[in-house]
This record gives structure tokens, sequence and C-alpha cells, in this order.
């Protein structure tokens, strides 16, 4: 926990340091690259780089981890830590990157504030940055640990590959090779790492969108912006061998018998489509409430396999938004204020980040506690909510 020589430290210059983080995190980064550009092959993301994206994923999480610290004393925020250091492990960072990282970061910090940081306010930024450090390493070294095998990367070959909607692609994966498998939860991801043309080696996370166990099916939507889906659309086919990851991802089926709401936009489907299909197999007798948003109908990457689902349900409802509707859908965006929501439910979403906003703080307005609310974020690690 923060100590009390280091806590009105932090108070007083978590407003400057907050406003002033978004300059120091590019600063950061260069000076990260030039020392080891090696980790840009397969582990950092040019393209987030590129946008900016990881630049504020990395300012929101210190300041918002700094501020958890100072408004919640004997505490972490312990949800976000796992989310982040699941991304972490599906990765593989490793403890030592955690110095490197420290070292570049605190000399920007140093370069942004020199004219007014001192070595009373370095060392209580210190304390800050490795409290988060050391929860996370501690987390990510049991979800290794917990893996059936020790390796980062595995290959696995490429059986199907199947359009699924506009612009998305379905790739089934069987074993290339003998290495023990961990069975996926339903709602997991699994990191994929390709080369691009240029021969570097870029890294994306895909939920695993059918039944989990030892499968692995994933769906992905082609990103004009990214670096990773255009590869496997374009140039990868059945036959070839895809390196990934073992499974990871903490927003999973939590057991229970009370109501599931999965609400999803676009191709954050993937991972509400594995937990319906979870609940399918199960034949639950939970009232699933099933909540989708699209542009189009025939945008959506897995319509079939979830409308199969619900079918299969029989308390399962099935609930559709589109912007161009048509019969038996709404018009426009989801809302909740058009939904009769169990207020005992637990409710799961998936999809772009002011969807998820919008929906979790309508849950909260309908009474669902924040507590039962489980969502997953994609890209960066960003701070939906403390």
């Amino acid at each position: 926990m923060l100590s009390d020589k280091a806590r009105p430290v932090i108070e007083a210059t978590l407003p400057l340091v907050g406003s002033r983080i978004g300059e120091i995190t590019p600063k950061f980064y260069a000076r990260l690259f030039a020392a080891h550009p090696e980790l840009l092959d397969g582990l950092f993301s040019r393209s987030n780089q590129r946008s900016g994206n990881q630049q504020q994923a990395l300012a929101g999480s210190i300041a918002a981890f700094a501020t958890h610290l100072v408004n919640n004393p004997g505490t972490l925020p312990e949800a976000v830590l796992s989310r982040i250091a699941h991304k972490h492990a599906s990765l593989g960072i490793t403890e030592p990157q955690y110095q490197v990282v420290y070292e570049h970061l605190f000399a920007a910090i140093a370069e942004d504030l020199a004219g007014v940081i001192t070595p009373e306010i370095a060392e209580a930024w210190t304390e800050v940055y490795w409290l988060m450090a050391d929860a996370l390493i501690k987390l990510e070294k049991g979800l290794y640990a917990a893996q059936a095998n020790s390796k980062m990367w595995t290959p696995w070959k490429v059986a199907a590959k199947t359009p699924a909607g506009t612009g998305a692609i379905t790739f089934t994966l069987e074993p290339a090779d003998d290495t023990p498998i961990t069975p996926a939860l339903p709602g997991q991801y699994v990191s994929v790492k390709v080369q691009l043309p240029d021969g570097l080696r870029q890294v994306r996370q895909y939920s695993l969108s059918d039944d989990a166990g030892t499968a692995r099916t994933f769906t992905t939507k082609l990103d004009d912006g990214g670096e990773v889906s255009p590869v496997l659309h374009a140039g990868v086919g059945v036959g070839d061998i895809l390196e990934i990851s073992n499974p990871y991802g903490e927003i999973t089926l939590k057991d229970g018998d009370g109501p599931v709401v999965l609400a999803s936009a676009g191709i954050g489907c993937t991972p509400t489509a594995s937990i319906l299909r979870s609940l399918a197999e199960a034949e639950t007798g939970r009232q699933v409430l099933v909540l989708h948003a699209e542009s189009t109908l025939d945008s959506w990457a897995l319509r079939g396999q979830m409308t199969e689902d619900v079918e299969r349900l029989d308390g399962a409802d099935l609930q559709l938004w589109l912007e161009e509707p048509q019969s038996g859908s709404r018009a426009g965006f989801m809302s909740l204020r058009e939904v009769d929501v169990p207020a005992d439910a637990s409710l799961y979403l998936c999809g772009p980040l002011p969807f998820m906003r919008k929906i979790r703080s309508e849950a909260i307005d309908a009474g669902i506690p924040a507590t039962r609310i489980h969502y997953e974020v994609f890209g960066p690690d960003i701070w939906l909510a403390s």
C-alpha cells in the first residue's frame, strides 16, 4: 500500500503529473524503442503506437492507479489489475521487462518535469510504479503457472477459414504438435502472432468464438488501421501454421443460477457468443437475454451461431439493434432503457469503448450492481471504469 510518506506527495502532484503524462508517455516510448527496438518485434503493437492508443493507455493506467491509491487507502483496483495481467500474460511479459519500463519511463518524467521534479516527488512516484508493477508480476506468475505447458507460443494449423458476415472470417485451428493444451473457458482469448510483409512480427488478441475447451476457433473482422487482421485475411490459408498463445482473459461465465445478459456490438459478439454456446451446450435453465447491435444484418459476424443457440434454450431471448433496421429489429443504437433487464442479472459486455461505457452506465441506472457487470476491453489496456 502507499506509504504515509508518499501519500501527501502523490496527492499534491497528481494533478500536475496527470495533466502532463499524455506528453510524458510518447517521450517514454521513444526512449524505450531507441534502446530496445526488439520490443516492437512480436510484443508492442506498431499500429497502436502510430495511432497513439498505447500512449493513452499507459497514461490512463498510471494516473488511475495513483488516484485509486489516494482515494482508497489499503486497497488495490483488483479487477482492472487482473484484466491487465491477463493481457500481459497473453503477450509473454516477463518480470525483468518491468525494470526496463521503469528506467525509461522515469527518465521521460525527469525530462518533461525537469523544472519542478524533486527527489521527494521522484521517490513517491517510483513507489506508485512498483506497487502497480509488483501486483501485476504476482498475478502474471500465477497465470503462467496455471497453464498446461510452459511455452509462450505453440503452432496450430488452420483447418478451416470461413466467411462470417461482411468483412469477417472465422478461423478453425487444430494442434500442429503434441504440446499439452490448456482448456479455454468460454469468453477467453488467445494472442495470434503473424509476420508482416516487411518481416516484423506483430500480435493481436482474438476471442475464442465457439465453445472453448481444447478447440481454437476465433473470428476476425478486417481492421483497416491494424496490421494483423489484413495478414490473416489475405495471407493465411487452410493448412498454414499460426503461432498462438495459451488462453487468457478473466471475463468468463460466473457460476450461479441467476439471469445472464450478454450485450455486444459489432465484432464484440465473439466472447459473448462463446459464453452463449457454453450455456446452450449445458442446456442451462438460467434466463438468458442476448442483446446485440450492428450496422446491418449482413455485418453480424456470428449471426447463425448465436441465433441457433438462442433457439436451443427455452429461457433465452434475442433482441437486435440495427442502424439499417429490418423486420424484427430495433432502429439505431442499443439502449438498456428499451429492455426489461432483471435486477438480479449478471451482465457481460464487449464492443467499442463508447458502447460499453454507455451500456454500463445504463445498467447501473437500472439497478445492476457494478460487481455484476463484466466487460472485456481489446486493444491497449484502457481503464473503462474504476
